[in-house]
């Protein structure tokens, strides 16, 4: 193929994807300063000016007449926004990739692009399927891919290899007769109000005071999943982790807070949304800061997440008709907040709960419907 001559203009009345040109040098050598940038992808660290007119005057051009690669420029608003290529590997199938400067992030830029770009592969080059790859911890990456309708997410470790070093990665697919639309749920973290307390998304900054709770005697003995010892790379590791649950669709989970001081008092977590038997329930989790004890946080933390939960999807919520809470049966605080909250125990499931001691407790077993009458005021949600 000739270069910039039979590169194929794509557009969907937003963006345009057209062929690169020299002019697009410059924005491009300023956007691959940016340090995410320079954390997710390959490109060279420090990024040089001399980079970026090699990339886009010898190395694009060149896949192009080699029929190896296929990258287009990305224009929005008028200007130069990014970069997205297809590489062929052979046999039907090959691989997208993408990058899109800062000011250009949050706009919704990037899905469009990959949309057009994965048709194309479908429609004019005839491949059956496109695989999408990103290092492990590169939510805005995943997102677009899950926007795109990208599935069979799998996680390689040691799958990517950046400036010599082996990092764990991310892959998924989309095939030709699959669409192009999200599956199953991403589910938002909204900041949900209440009289008392404010729940929102957990923070890398909350991970002191998650390592305080969670070293907590307390926690450690009700909770005996919890690793132990329980040190900051646990509790960055929880943390990372409610972004999956979120990504993956299986969970959602809030740092307790005070709307004045927004330091994290507990958690609390809707989970198992993705239960194969009935995905129209969810359990309600929690574990609270030895100081916010006592003064009634987890009832009201518990009331606004259920009420969160059976709000309908299509108002923000997570539309579910049944929730259940566990508590083991000596832990008279969860169980006073299950009942506080209009939970109906349903029964005992003897020597369910195991202790670290290997012993086994009997589990109370509560459940919550979306019809049960509650009575209480409801929570304010805000994003």
């Amino acid at each position: 193929m000739r270069f910039p001559e039979d590169v194929p203009v794509l557009t969907d009345g937003s963006i345009t994807l057209r062929a690169h040109t020299t002019a697009d040098v410059e924005p491009a050598y300023e956007a691959c300063q940016d340090p995410q940038m320079q954390q997710w992808t390959t490109i060279p660290v420090p990024y040089l000016r001399e980079h970026a007119v090699s990339y886009l005057t010898e190395v694009i051009p060149a896949g192009w007449r080699n029929d190896g690669s296929f990258a287009w420029a990305i224009e929005y608003d008028g200007r130069y926004a990014g970069t997205i290529d297809l590489r062929d590997t052979q046999g039907g199938q090959g691989e997208i990739g993408f990058a899109v400067a800062p000011w250009a992030r949050g706009h919704g830029v990037m899905t469009r692009a990959v949309k057009l770009v994965v048709r194309h592969a479908f429609d004019v080059l005839g491949w059956n399927r496109v695989v999408w790859r990103a290092y492990v911890g590169n939510w805005g990456s995943r997102r677009v891919a899950w926007k795109a309708g990208f599935r069979h997410l799998v996680t390689v470790a040691g799958g990517g290899l950046q400036r010599g070093v082996r990092r764990d990665e991310w892959v998924a697919s989309i095939g030709r007769d699959e669409e192009l639309e999200p599956q199953g749920h991403w589910w938002d973290v909204p900041v949900v109000e209440g009289d008392n307390l404010r729940l929102r998304a957990l923070r890398p900054d909350d991970a002191d005071r998650v390592v305080e709770a969670c070293t907590d005697e307390r926690t450690q003995h009700w909770l005996a999943g919890m690793p132990s010892p329980y040190g900051r790379q646990e509790a960055e590791a929880f943390i990372e982790g409610r972004l999956e649950n979120s990504a993956s669709g299986e969970g959602v989970s809030w740092a307790i807070t005070e709307p004045g001081s927004d330091l994290l008092l507990g958690n609390v977590s809707v989970f198992d949304l993705r239960n194969r038997i009935d995905a129209t329930m969810g359990e309600v989790g929690y574990w609270l800061h030895p100081q916010a004890r006592g003064r009634g946080v987890m009832t009201e933390a518990v009331r606004l997440a259920a009420r969160h939960a059976f709000t309908p999807i299509e108002q923000g919520g997570l539309g579910r008709r049944r929730l259940v809470l566990y508590a083991a049966i000596g832990n008279k605080a969860s169980a006073y907040v299950a009942e506080a909250n209009g939970f109906t125990l349903t029964g005992t499931a003897r020597a369910a709960s195991p202790r670290r001691d290997g012993s086994f407790d009997d589990l109370l077993c509560f459940d919550l419907l979306s019809t049960d009458s509650r009575g209480e005021s409801g929570p304010r949600s805000t994003e």
